[in-house]
């Protein structure tokens, strides 16, 4: 497949989730743009093999929630607020490698709205974005955790919840 057969698949993609948040949040994670399954299912991190829930509910010694509601409730109780990076791009299906023409969220609006102590990003694309597009107008570093993707095949799902302890310092327990 050439670079130009890429782009031709790739599509213009606007942000269509909200922040997920409120006035305890403490701790900011950060993807770089919802995938496909998560556009479709309204929200974060829904892909079927994506682990990132099966690592907040391994944190916290609960049970992988189910239902978005579940989702939330988890986050929010825990003092987690969710975002990604950006609010537009170009993207070929899930593909971060192949994200372009990228416009970033107002990260500023969750920090404006919430007492937020640190920002994690999930995985390199949207740490790398972060710093790009964000880290100076939010005044804050990212830290980046690995990707809970179904393509970061290398990391086990033990790796992935020791690497999320990072969070822990941060949330509400």
């Amino acid at each position: 497949m050439t670079a130009g057969s890429a782009r031709a698949r790739a599509q213009h993609v606007e942000h269509p989730l909200a922040p997920v948040y409120d006035e305890c949040s403490r701790v900011l994670i950060l993807g770089t743009m919802p995938s496909p399954r998560s556009r479709a299912t309204g929200f974060y991190y829904n892909h079927p093999q994506n682990r990132f829930w099966k690592v907040m509910a391994a944190l916290f010694d609960e049970p992988t929630p189910a239902s978005n509601e579940q989702k939330e409730h988890l986050a929010l109780r825990h003092g987690i607020a969710l975002w990604d990076v950006l609010a537009s791009c170009t993207i070929e299906g899930a593909s971060d490698g192949s994200i372009g023409a990228c416009v970033p969220n107002d990260i500023g609006q969750v920090l404006g709205a919430a007492p937020i102590e640190a920002i994690f990003c999930t995985g390199a694309k949207a740490a790398e974005l972060y710093q790009k597009h964000c880290e100076t107008a939010c005044g804050m570093p990212a830290t980046r955790l690995p990707s809970t993707s179904p393509t970061n095949a290398a990391a086990s799902l033990a790796q992935l919840i020791e690497a999320y302890r990072a969070i822990l310092p941060f949330c509400v327990r």
